[in-house]
C-alpha cells in the first residue's frame, strides 16, 4: 500500500534548487520549479546512471521542466516523467507530491 513519505521541509528546498533522498531503497530527485515541487527517480532509463548531478556534483542542465542527463543529453519531463529526448526513450518513474504542513512528502 502507498505512503506519504517526509522528505524536508519546503523552505529547505528554495526555488530553482534540488535535492537528492534516498527513499525505499530509491534515490528520488525533488526539484522547486516556481514555487512548485516535484519528483523523479533520479535514474537515467537510458544508461542507468544518476540525473539529478553530474558525477562532479554539479547540478544537471534544467530546461523548463525538462531534465538533460549529463552523460548523453537524453531530457525527461520532471512533471510526469516522460522521456523526451532520445537516446532516453523509456520514461523515469515520478512520484506524487504533496506539501503537508510545510513539509515536502511524496507517495511512495
Amino acid at each position: 500500500m502507498a505512503e506519504w513519505v517526509s522528505l524536508c521541509a519546503l523552505e529547505e528546498l528554495p526555488d530553482g534548487q534540488r535535492e537528492v533522498f534516498g527513499v525505499s531503497g530509491r534515490w528520488i530527485a525533488v526539484f522547486n520549479v516556481s514555487g512548485k515541487v516535484y519528483a523523479i527517480e533520479d535514474l537515467c532509463t537510458h544508461d542507468g546512471n544518476v540525473l539529478a548531478f553530474d558525477r562532479a556534483d554539479r547540478p544537471s542542465q534544467l530546461r523548463g521542466f525538462e531534465i538533460e542527463c549529463p552523460r548523453h543529453g537524453g531530457r525527461f519531463d520532471i512533471r510526469n516523467g516522460k522521456a523526451t529526448r532520445s537516446p532516453a526513450e523509456i520514461d523515469v518513474p515520478w512520484f506524487q507530491v504533496r506539501i503537508q504542513n510545510g513539509q515536502i512528502e511524496i507517495l511512495v
